[in-house]
């Protein structure tokens, strides 16, 4: 199985920056895209960012200029670096994976548990 956990949520003014972590561990044969989506209270969960494993990133436009994401693939570990927040930015963070588990011979997307990120005005 694979498992995915986020860290580095937590409150922030308005303006202020956050890291966002994630961790992709267990059984892993293959580690495509990695991701982050959000979710805001009575809202539909949103693309954040992603990121392939080659290093090609795509954001959604509200983000674009203040977020950026990178990784480790030698680590499976994707960051999500936040900065110039805005109360709009208060949401669940949660991490995706593309990934193989090596008892699988297909691909499957893995999500983490979330990380709350509230920003404050």
């Amino acid at each position: 199985q694979v498992q995915v956990v986020e860290s580095g949520g937590g409150l922030v003014q308005a303006g202020g920056s956050l890291r966002l972590s994630c961790a992709a561990s267990g059984s892993i044969s293959s580690l495509d895209a990695m991701g982050w989506h959000r979710q805001a209270p009575g809202k539909q969960r949103e693309l954040v960012a992603t990121i392939t494993r080659g290093g090609t990133t795509n954001y959604a436009d509200s983000v674009k200029g203040r977020f950026t994401i990178s990784r480790d693939n030698a680590k499976n570990t994707v960051y999500l670096q936040m900065n110039s927040l805005k109360p709009e930015d208060t949401a669940v963070y949660y991490c995706k994976c593309n990934a193989r588990a090596r008892s699988e011979y297909t691909w499957r997307d893995y999500w983490g548990q979330g990380t709350q990120v509230t920003v404050s005005s």
